[in-house]
């Protein structure tokens, strides 16, 4: 009888401390007022940065620091988190009684190091699909350096980032230095459209090797072309099928969708139509952005809805059918917003806009490096008598 009596209080400690840990998680503390204990429902923040060990400041106050987790009494606040050398963060977050909320901070530097890739001279630029490689032509005065280039944004080098790039194919057998390119759905392959004395030509050169000898394709690039539709086709048909049958309806008939996050949970689109996007998650999940959203979609606005969350948001960037200046941040919780001559970045929700470059730049050869790090773009540094080349603008 005493074995099972120890047992029981043993169990009943047990059961009482994991339900004080689940109580303590949930935000829930205990106060002593009055002389009497009381059991109040708080709400948790959790404050990050990148980089860490940056300021946090809450409706102006400065509480702690990031990489913490601090319990607030329900309602709204305004959260800023700050680091000398960078732009800061704010927002305005609810905190609910028992819910966890985030203040995820990208800090970006107030003074960006800006290094060459490459100093022989760049001609349009192309980004793959896979946002991880560029394809460049060079026609400059080093006729053996004139050609096709590929730049590996996933390779770490040894020494300089102008290791980065190889050569693919030479003005050997066609004029490549003066070429139009285009990737294939799996960024394997480049087609290289070539004019020489009223001569056009078609190539298939690939992306990942010198190509000795190209392959002309230029009589079945039809073929080519039609079977890269048809992959690119497909893949767009996955990611709609993967969206739930009433949303997925909703979407077809009002969306024109510029493009998919890298992790393919978020769409960035322009309304086709004014329509109003229906609920798709019922209830209503707790503890998500508390950015306030808009499902009423005006035409041509531009908007970014979060799949998971089944929350839409207007992004106010003005754009028009013809050029969206709007691109997806390799995180796929920021958007890159090029306008006037500057190259922002801001969060998926349009918050927290940064100016982040407001010096010269090519047309619109602005491009992500694949882990975020960096920004490249096409400039010659307002320079006329130079080439444009291509230049990374560090982000840490």
């Amino acid at each position: 009888m005493k074995k099972v009596l120890i047992t029981i209080f043993i169990l009943v400690v047990l059961i009482s401390i994991t339900t004080l840990v689940i109580l303590y998680g949930k935000g829930y503390r205990f106060s002593f007022s009055n002389g009497r204990a009381d059991l109040s429902g708080t709400g948790l923040l959790v404050a990050t940065s990148n980089p860490d060990g940056a300021q946090v400041f809450i409706n102006d106050h400065l509480t702690t620091a990031t990489d913490n987790t601090i319990s607030l009494q329900p309602g709204h606040y305004k959260i800023r988190i700050f680091k000398e050398g960078y732009f800061h963060w704010e927002k305005n977050l609810v905190i609910e009684k028992g819910v966890v909320a985030k203040a995820e901070a990208l800090l970006f530097p107030t003074a960006p190091k800006l290094e060459s890739i490459t100093n022989i001279g760049v001609n349009n630029p192309v980004l793959d699909p896979s946002r991880t490689k560029i394809a460049y032509t060079v026609n400059s005065q080093t006729v053996r350096k004139n050609g096709v280039y590929v730049l590996d944004m996933t390779v770490r080098p040894i020494l300089t980032l102008q290791n980065s790039s190889s050569q693919i194919v030479d003005d050997t057998v066609s004029l490549f230095s003066e070429s139009i390119l285009s990737w294939s759905p799996d960024g394997q392959f480049i087609i290289a459209s070539t004019s020489a004395q009223s001569l056009t030509a078609d190539y298939l050169l690939s992306a990942n090797s010198f190509n000795q000898s190209p392959d002309d394709v230029t009589e079945t690039l039809t073929s080519v072309t039609s079977s890269w539709e048809k992959l690119k086709a497909d893949k767009d048909k996955s990611l709609m099928g993967g969206l739930s049958e009433k949303f997925r309806k909703t979407a077809s008939d009002n969306f024109n969708i510029i493009s998919w996050s890298a992790d393919e949970t978020k769409i960035l689109y322009q309304a086709s139509s004014s329509a109003t996007l229906p609920i798709i998650r019922i209830p209503r999940l707790i503890g998500v952005n508390s950015t306030p959203e808009q499902r009423n979609l005006e035409k041509d606005g531009i908007y970014v809805y979060d799949i998971k969350e089944d929350r839409n948001y207007k992004i106010h960037a003005p754009a028009n059918k013809d050029q969206i200046s709007l691109s997806w941040f390799p995180d796929s919780k920021h958007l890159i917003y090029l306008h006037d001559k500057k190259i922002e970045i801001m969060e998926y929700d349009g918050a927290n806009i940064t100016k982040i470059y407001a010096g010269p730049f090519v047309d619109s050869y602005v491009f992500p490096w694949s882990d975020g790090s960096k920004i490249v773009i096409l400039t010659n540094l307002g320079n006329s008598d130079t080439f444009s080349n291509l230049y990374t603008i560090s982000l840490k």
